[in-house]
């Protein structure tokens, strides 16, 4: 996370968009930077306010790379979602499944996690019947906060309240288009709040319990 005494607007219109940086104790951020900050949606973390631990917590804001995967009853809406991501630029691991006989969501959902929790995929999704099942066994994988979506504001709300970094879709429950939206929301809405962050320490303390 850059580290900033002083934010001006030269700085802040060469942030990738989505970043989190860190203003010094008694930082400035100049008013032009202030109104480009908000326009690219850059997260400012007060020094003193969030400590490294806790902001390294926070989900990638600027998604590159995806994770994507679904059982049986998904493979149809993954095959179209793989390639909507790749035609917004991002880089997608396609982990199947693509043949026809049942497959087990659990060992789905923890191909994902596993590549998110390794830091080798920004972020997931996961396609079920459902939805349900793959995000409670993403989210027994250290590290992971997984979230079942069925409206923009969910996704939304995911993200930018409860830093999730995996997304688990119903193939059932949503439609090609819904899911779509859907991920569109979840993937560009960042987590700023610092005490939202700081409640991520709290989440992996459970894990560790």
């Amino acid at each position: 996370m850059k580290r900033f005494d002083i934010i001006t607007e030269a700085d802040a219109r060469v942030l990738p968009r989505g970043e989190a940086v860190m203003l010094a104790r008694g930082g400035h951020v100049t008013p032009l930077a202030q109104d480009t900050l908000k326009e690219r949606r850059i997260a400012i973390v007060r020094e003193g306010q969030t400590s490294p631990d806790e902001a390294a917590l926070a989900p990638v804001s600027d998604i590159r790379v995806v994770a994507i995967a679904s059982d049986h009853t998904g493979i149809v809406l993954r095959r179209s979602l793989a390639g909507f991501l790749r035609g917004r630029g991002l880089a997608v691991q396609d982990l199947g499944t693509d043949g026809p006989d049942p497959v087990d969501y659990p060992d789905i959902a923890a191909s994902v996690g596993r590549l998110v929790a390794r830091r080798e995929a920004d972020a997931g999704i996961v396609i079920d019947g459902a939805g349900i099942g793959s995000a409670i066994a993403a989210n027994k994988i250290d590290g992971i906060r997984a979230v079942m979506a069925t409206s923009e504001t969910v996704a939304r709300y995911s993200r930018e309240h409860n830093g999730a970094n995996v997304l688990t879709l119903g193939a059932s429950l949503v439609n090609d288009d819904e899911a779509r939206t859907i991920l569109t929301v979840w993937l560009t809405t960042p987590m700023q709040e610092p005490r939202y962050i700081r409640r991520l320490l709290k989440i992996r303390d459970l894990e560790r319990e």
